[in-house]
């Protein structure tokens, strides 16, 4: 499919629907996401326009869509959709928790794991059509927020290899947003692990469940699946859910040669699950825990696939019921 299609779909789709009983509707879009063109947002926000009052807000800088929607409830609107990917999504996740505005998303990035997990369309054009569907079936739910340190996240967060790979791929954007961004993905997740975790891989300590593990890496999710590798979902832990009121994971004990192989066949694999792996420590139904750096070491932390720094802490709580969604 061209460019040019997904956009003369849009098109189309303006004439659908009707103007009668519009909710107001805030629009934050990432100019610089993977999918997002300035065609396509115009587009995406005319064809809206037909069932809503809308205005759209491009975000400028980190953490600028967090202030956008600081105060989106107060000024009457009706729901917030982050229109980008999924560190657009938390940022708007983390503006509208603990208000009673809904937000709801549109794909833009890479991967959209909450769009995903939500059930609204990867593709761009029955996403918005999805949207308008919404107009006439308003039914908004709670889910829960999981945080790292104080941040919100909305369906993982990761304190270790992951946060590592997230790291490496933010350093080329050109390459994250290209068509081919899978295969670098993966590049970059082999290459981090090789140089990295297989020798001398940072250490910690994973307070979880009343005992301690020692482990090379912790993954925490809020919600199922961790991520998505194109549209096939990557699974890690059993029982995250995202209105549970508790968190799941696991620890990765080490990154040995003989068993980075046969974690990542888990990874991928639909039949077996990484929680039965001999390196690996599954947790679930929790509440809070805590990792701590045992050598002194800072270790990469992200929320939602974008790094955030590297800390020598990171708590991991959950805040139940925070965000309200529509989907």
């Amino acid at each position: 499919m061209t460019l040019d299609e997904p956009l003369q779909r849009l098109a189309e789709s303006i004439a659908l629907g009707d103007t009668t009983q519009r909710r107001r509707m805030l629009v934050i879009v990432n100019p610089y996401a993977s999918t997002v063109s300035a065609r396509m947002r115009n587009l995406v926000v005319s064809t809206l326009a037909r069932r809503y009052e809308v205005v759209a807000i491009d975000t400028q800088s980190p953490s600028h869509a967090t202030k956008l929607v600081h105060d989106a409830a107060d000024e009457g609107y009706d729901v917030v959709v982050s229109f980008g990917g999924d560190g657009t999504v938390n940022e708007v996740a983390n503006g509208l928790a603990g208000t009673q505005t809904p937000m709801t998303c549109l794909p833009g990035g890479a991967t959209n794991v909450l769009c995903k997990m939500l059930g609204i369309p990867g593709d761009i054009v029955d996403a918005t059509q999805h949207l308008l569907r919404l107009a006439d079936d308003w039914h908004p739910r709670q889910i829960d927020l999981g945080t790292a340190n104080g941040r919100a996240f909305t369906y993982a967060s990761g304190f270790g290899l992951d946060a590592s790979v997230a790291k490496r791929i933010d350093k080329n954007p050109r390459l994250k947003a290209s068509r081919g961004r899978e295969l670098y993905f993966v590049y970059c997740a082999v290459e981090t692990v090789l140089r990295e975790y297989v020798v001398n891989a940072p250490r910690m300590d994973v307070q979880v469940g009343g005992e301690t593990v020692r482990a090379i890496t912790a993954l925490v999710q809020n919600g199922d699946p961790f991520t998505y590798l194109d549209d096939k979902p990557i699974r890690v832990a059993e029982g995250a859910q995202l209105d549970s009121g508790t968190l799941a994971g696991v620890a990765l004990r080490r990154a040995r040669p003989h068993d980075v192989p046969t974690v990542m066949l888990r990874l991928l694999s639909s039949r077996r699950s990484i929680a039965g792996h001999r390196a690996v420590h599954h947790f679930a139904d929790v509440r809070e825990l805590r990792c701590q750096s045992s050598d002194g070491r800072p270790i990469p932390l992200h929320v939602d696939g974008d790094h955030v720094g590297d800390v020598t802490d990171a708590v991991f709580g959950i805040r139940p019921a925070a965000l309200s969604v529509i989907a």
